[in-house]
């Protein structure tokens, strides 16, 4: 697959073969564009070519040349724009990798609708004349914890990593420091979590949705223990929760009962490796980011 950057749309070409789908709608929805994207760029100021030629028909043959040129995704006047400062792990034309900080919320809302981390994303996209100015979160991070989150310019790349997501191909990797010491040195916690009715946090519940946490120990103390975890669902506060209900949680996690008086006042936990196959340029990409200094500090 070929990309240009142009001044006003980003264009992408494919080669169809024989073992690709014969239609047009079928053959994009194996490249990432849903039924929904295809009505968006068909609508929206985009366009389909096959071969050179405005796409009339949806037949398809093994050779044929499929360009989609995708519409603009224009600034939301509703998104302000934040000139904080973010650091910028990688960025190419379809990607962003930034760190972030504990204490910067990820998402507008409510309590923090002009100074999250999209709206300082927003800003660097004005910043660079990018023609999208919609950020997509793929691994959106609480409030509080620290480290990597990626970050796609574009509709289509926000597909495509979503599609990772479902297929668990797009890896992810966290540091935690638990309170106590006696874990396995290797083990997986596997209890259902649920919205808690009364309160803002999460459960464990019979009735929530499976989730599933592996995790490895790599440094014990006499009163807590550095673990690597690695998430094999996705649920709200899922590695908080279950280090809680397993009698070991976070420093500084208020919400989960864990210790305030180790050195911490946050959750301990940062994203610390983000591992994907790119979908555009087939390469493997690998992002690692190491414990900020709070974090650090409390395991000297």
């Amino acid at each position: 697959m070929k990309i240009y950057l142009k001044e006003t749309n980003l264009k992408f070409t494919w080669k169809s073969t024989s073992d690709d789908p014969d239609t047009l709608k079928k053959f994009l929805n194996a490249k990432g564009i849903s039924h929904r994207m295809y009505k968006r760029i068909k609508t929206g100021g985009g366009s389909f070519k096959i071969n050179g030629v405005a796409a009339s028909g949806s037949q398809l043959e093994p050779g044929d040349v499929v360009e989609v040129v995708l519409p603009d995704e224009v600034s939301d006047p509703n998104v302000a724009v934040s000139d904080q400062p973010i650091e910028v792990v990688y960025e190419d034309d379809n990607w962003l990798v930034v760190n972030k900080p504990a204490g910067l919320t990820v998402v507008p809302g409510p309590a923090n609708r002009d100074d999250t981390l999209v709206n300082r994303v927003k800003a660097h996209l004005v910043n660079a004349h990018a023609v999208n100015l919609v950020p997509h979160i793929i691994t959106r991070l609480d409030r509080f914890t620290s480290g990597l989150v990626l970050v796609a310019k574009h509709g289509l790349a926000n597909s495509l990593a979503n599609e990772m997501l479902a297929k668990k191909t797009l890896y992810k990797q966290y540091a935690a420091v638990v309170a106590g010491k006696g874990l396995a040195a290797h083990g997986v916690i596997n209890h259902p979590i649920a919205k808690d009715p009364n309160g803002y946090g999460q459960i464990i519940s019979d009735a929530g949705k499976s989730a599933l946490t592996e995790y490895w120990v790599e440094r014990q103390f006499s009163d807590r223990t550095l673990v690597k975890v690695v998430l094999h669902t996705g649920r709200t506060h899922q590695i908080r929760v279950h280090f809680a209900a397993i009698g070991h949680p976070l420093l500084g996690d208020a919400l989960y009962s864990g210790p305030m008086d180790l050195g911490i006042d946050r959750q301990a936990l940062h994203a610390t490796n983000l591992e994907f196959v790119d979908p555009f340029s087939k390469k493997q990409l690998t992002f690692e980011s190491q414990l900020p200094e709070d974090v650090s500090r409390i395991l000297d």
